[in-house]
This record gives C-alpha cells, structure tokens and sequence, in this order.
C-alpha cells in the first residue's frame, strides 16, 4: 500500500522484501548504501539451477533485476558476441550484455512508477524462463568441455515463483530463436580460455570473482 505522506518514496525496500516472501523467495544477502539498497537470489529453472539473481532498488529511478548469465567468456570467441545479438533481439523486456570482466549479463530495468508485486515477480519469472530456455545453448559455456553434472535429482527451490507464472514461461518456450547455423554458434569442441581450470566450472562458481552485493548497490 502506497504511504500516506507525498514525499515518501514509492517503492520502499520494505516492500520488495514483502513481494518477494509472497512469491517464498528468501534472500541469501542485502546491502544498504546511500539509500540504495540490493538483494542477492539464488533461482532454479525446470533446467537451470543455481542462477544468481540481484535486484538494486533505487527509490528515486528504478528496479534493476541483474543475472550473470555465465562465467566469462574470452573475446576470441566472436560467435558468443553474436548469440548474444541474436538474443537481444528474441526475447522482449531484457538485454543481454557484458560485464567489465567480459561475464555476459542478464538483465532488466523496471521504471520505479511501474514496480509493484507483479513486476518483480514477472522480471524474476522471465529470468528463469530465459535460462531455462537458453539451457542448451548456454551449456558449453557453463561447464568446460560442455561435461554438464547429472541434475535429474534435483528439484527447483522456488516452485512457487514457477507455478505462478507458468503461462509467462511457456510463451517463453515457445519463442522462436531464428535458424541455428553451427557456424554462428560455440561448441563444446572450441578451445577453452586460456588458464581455464580443466574441471566444470558453472556460473555460480565463476573462474573471475562475481561481484558482490555492496558493488552492486554502490
């Protein structure tokens, strides 16, 4: 519920903790500065896990809903860039890019006048469903050599978050992502970066340090 008084914000921190144990969704951390303050997730799709989400919640401009998508990347593969060109113009309300450490990025910007339970909840839902949807192109970049480790045991953490927007994840399914060309695509038979560890590495354990909740906040 909005604050009675005109000058409060309209978005308090407060209330994105509420929505989000609405949706049972804890946070694993939160950082205050200056009157910012950011959220760190962690989200399971049907098919990718682990997926660390922040949200930054400036209450003067907007809702920044962030994912590192993958570990970094070297700019020698010319074919990562342009997935995620082809990416960019598939999927609607995100943008994909690069981090300074070359990590590609996952995320969406939500006007503050526009942030309310809904929004956080569907910017989350579409981050799931758009790894889940990436899963497979995404593999050889998740794990070296494309060696995935056996998840069939496994059971997303946030079922609810899933059940409720399973309408949003299905059209996300079901979106075309133009004829693959293996030319225009990495495979598991590319070489890896130079110095990469030889064992899985996935995005939740990046062989750059991930940036932390009060970089993210600043």
């Amino acid at each position: 519920m909005p604050s009675a008084d005109p000058g409060a914000p309209a978005v308090r921190p407060a209330d994105v903790e509420r929505w989000l144990a609405d949706l049972a969704l804890a946070p694993i951390e939160r950082a205050d500065r200056e009157g910012i303050t950011s959220w760190d997730l962690v989200l399971d799709g049907r098919r990718r896990f682990d997926l660390r989400v922040t949200l930054i919640l400036d209450p003067s401009f907007a809702l920044l809903v962030w994912a590192p998508f993958a570990p970094p990347i070297n700019d020698m593969f010319r074919k990562s860039y342009r997935k995620l060109l082809r990416w960019n113009d598939a999927f609607p309300f995100v943008k994909f890019g690069l981090t300074e450490d070359e990590r590609p990025l996952l995320a969406a910007e939500l006007p503050i006048e526009s942030v309310d339970d809904a929004a956080v909840g569907l910017a989350l839902a579409r981050m799931v469903g758009i790894a889940d949807r990436l899963f497979e192109d995404t593999v050889p970049w998740l794990w070296i050599g494309g060696k995935r480790p056996d998840q069939s045991k496994r059971t997303p953490r946030n079922e609810r978050l899933l059940r409720q927007y399973a309408d949003v994840l299905a059209d996300l399914e079901a979106i075309p992502l133009g004829p693959t060309n293996e030319a225009d695509l990495d495979g598991p038979g590319e070489p890896a970066e130079p110095g990469a560890p030889a064992g899985p590495t996935d995005s939740t354990e990046p062989s750059a340090p991930a940036p932390t909740t009060a970089d993210a906040a600043s």
